[in-house]
């Protein structure tokens, strides 16, 4: 422990494990440096506040603040189940948030655009925090712009691939507008957790919910891994994937979801891929109970972080039955 308190402003370095009370000090995502100096940053953690593409509650663009807030208690402990302190293995920085205009709606694509893309400019990898989940699509841009077309594992209940009218900001379309600008790979892609219709699934994958729930994690994951293999992968995750009983406060929730378990069975599973990025969306802590939503979020981010860790050389340590 190099000191005692409200790291998230105090910290000189960006892998220091401080005391904290959990219940007490600056907050900002595991209780990261709050800097936008991206030197020596391996992962840098944004938020991106903006809701107003959504279809039927609003209240994400408050998303990001309840996330961070979520996350204390994972910056307490070494990380379960790999077993090593993330906050010394991995240079994290938080960002804060991206700068968004919601009076002038029309800027913030381009906005969003070019916050990732001064982080990937960087050397360093993204884990964005939404806002509604259109901001996945500047974000998409971004990383396609550095690596090329993107192999696109996508948790939701919806596939986002409806009609789509390019001047609208429309978070049920934006996934179809990506794979026909070609910032998305259809044939190295997948989706999960899927349980609402559409008429065409333009390439890709689609693993419903209930595919999941019957065929179960191992061969869900072959299918994701064989898909992405080689190719750069973008992970969006829509908290609506998992059911309403594990996330109520989404803005369009839909029965018969993921488990959270599964959810973060599924995601350390994606170990042997080639991560790029990241997003966690769709979190409406109005809608929320006793942060339910919001904890979900931060465990799955937080292990994305271990997954990049892991890569950068951190070694799991085991210890019972995994």
């Amino acid at each position: 422990m190099n000191g005692a308190g409200d790291s998230a402003f105090r910290a000189e370095g960006l892998a220091e494990h401080w005391a904290e009370m959990t219940y007490g000090g600056a907050v900002s995502f595991l209780r990261r440096r709050y800097t936008r100096d991206l030197a020596g940053v391996e992962v840098a953690v944004m938020g991106f506040p903006y809701d107003a593409s959504v279809t039927y509650r609003p209240g994400a663009r408050l998303g990001p603040r309840a996330i961070r807030a979520a996350s204390v208690q994972l910056a307490e402990l070494k990380t379960f189940p790999f077993g090593f302190d993330l906050l010394t293995a991995l240079a994290i920085a938080d960002r804060g948030d991206a700068m968004l205009d919601p009076h002038n709606p029309v800027t913030v694509p381009a906005a969003i655009e070019a916050a990732a893309a001064e982080v990937i400019a960087s050397g360093a990898k993204l884990l964005a925090l939404g806002g509604d989940h259109f901001v996945a699509y500047p974000l998409l841009r971004a990383h396609a712009a550095r690596h090329g077309p993107l192999a696109l594992v996508q948790f939701d209940a919806h596939g986002d691939l409806w009609p789509d009218n390019p001047d609208r900001l429309d978070h049920g379309t934006m996934m179809g507008r990506a794979i026909r600008e070609g910032v998305v790979d259809p044939a190295r892609s997948t989706q999960i957790g899927i349980r609402t219709f559409h008429d065409e699934t333009m390439g890709l994958e689609v693993l419903t919910a209930p595919f999941v729930h019957r065929e179960g994690l191992g061969r869900t994951l072959d299918i994701v891994r064989e898909r992405a293999a080689g190719a750069p992968v973008y992970i969006s995750f829509d908290i609506d994937v998992l059911d309403p009983a594990f996330a109520p406060g989404t803005g369009t929730p839909v029965p018969g979801g993921l488990a959270s378990w599964q959810a973060l069975e599924l995601m350390r599973g994606l170990a042997d891929l080639d991560l790029v990025g990241m997003d966690v969306v769709e979190v409406s802590p109005p809608y929320d109970h006793a942060e339910i939503t919001a904890l979900a979020a931060a465990h799955v981010a937080h292990d994305w972080l271990c997954l990049i860790a892991q890569k950068a050389g951190a070694a799991p340590v085991a210890v019972g039955r995994l």
